[in-house]
């Protein structure tokens, strides 16, 4: 892929679990462009619609949610107390410049602190958690930091550091969690805006996936499609021993196939029907089992039962400040996204549907 403003526009974006009214506005002006309905459910997912021939309806998301922090306190010295929203390890956070979003789109910047070795000794350390981290502003006092805009409630998230690699192949960026999906739903409706498919497609992005996939099990319920693709990025491990048993997915290695996931396990007749498909039009693909789960996990329980998986996107270091993504990887999961939206239609669902 050449053009990657969505991707990188997306992720200097902030929006944590509820809080992603930044992400929204822009993927209702962009999905504004290329379809024939905006839709929104009620938790504040955002989609759009492109009808086609009379056929199944398949929906792509993403979801506009990051892992990050909330403001819950400040101290009498004016240090800022928080809590994870999301799969956060305070491990990553700590020295790290991070953000709160005061105002519409102001922020304010500090570095979360961390005590320096020869300050501490062993017998005072204790595990790392969000409850001995502390943020600092540059404020004086509490009253100084509330006079900045500082309140609780207010969210957190890293000072993003997007960058592309010296080989020009991979790029690093916070939130690639999920606003990779939110990007390729984009990038698939733009694709689709002048061609004949036979279905009617629903992309777009879901709210609140960091903290219990919440958002998919609404926007399913009220969309109710005959096929879900949650688009998200998944944790490889291929900077680990081989014989490491989460050393599965590699970067640049193409889109994964979840053929495992604790919460949706892939129909075997759709986990058949993406390889065929991928290998009929020479996309690269890999084979994912996964410890976790996504959007899919809800989707399939919408309506009467809703076929549903993952089409995952490799990346390095997910749940951190920095994640790294390969752009073929990108390339191949949009042509798969493709490929299944020009051959999808009534027979194939029906195929795929018969517990035979």
């Amino acid at each position: 892929m050449k053009d990657l403003t969505y991707f990188k526009e997306l992720a200097n974006l902030n929006g944590i679990a509820g809080h992603e009214r930044q992400v929204r506005n822009y993927m209702k002006k962009e999905l504004t462009k290329y379809s024939d309905e905006i839709i929104q459910d009620k938790l504040g997912g955002i989609f759009g619609i492109k009808r086609g021939e009379q056929g199944p309806t398949i929906m792509i998301a993403g979801h506009m949610d990051e892992v990050g922090a909330m403001v819950i306190g400040i101290t009498e010295t004016g240090f800022i107390k928080m809590l994870a929203i999301g799969g956060l390890n305070p491990e990553v956070f700590v020295s790290q410049n991070v953000q709160i979003t005061v105002g519409n789109n102001k922020t304010i910047t500090g570095v979360v602190g961390a005590i320096p070795p020869h300050m501490s000794r062993n017998s005072e350390k204790k595990e790392l958690s969000f409850d001995n981290l502390l943020l600092d502003i540059g404020a004086d006092s509490k009253e100084h930091a509330m006079a900045m805009g500082v309140k609780v409630g207010q969210q957190i998230t890293p000072v993003n550091h997007y960058y592309v690699t010296e080989d020009g192949k991979k790029i690093v960026s916070k939130a690639w969690d999920d606003r990779v999906g939110c990007a390729m739903a984009l990038e698939v409706m733009k694709e689709i805006a002048g061609m004949k498919h036979p279905n009617t497609v629903i992309a777009g992005g879901t709210v609140q996936e960091e903290v219990g996939l919440r958002g998919a099990k609404v926007a399913s319920a009220m969309i109710t499609p005959d096929l879900f693709l949650a688009v998200d990025v998944s944790p490889i491990g291929d900077f680990l021993p081989k014989n490491d048993i989460n050393a599965n997915g590699t970067l640049g290695g193409g889109f994964l196939i979840r053929y495992y996931d604790p919460r949706c396990i892939m129909n075997p007749k759709l986990l058949q029907y993406f390889e065929q498909l991928a290998q009929t039009n020479n996309i690269k693909y890999q084979h994912f089992k996964s410890t976790g789960g996504t959007d899919a996990a809800e989707a399939q329980y919408a309506g009467k039962g809703t076929l549903a998986t993952t089409v995952g996107v490799p990346g390095r270091y997910i749940h951190s400040t920095a994640t790294m993504i390969h752009v073929e990887d990108l390339k191949s999961v949009k042509d798969m996204l493709l490929a299944i939206i020009k051959d999808f239609d009534n027979q194939r669902l029906q195929e795929l549907l018969a517990h035979e």
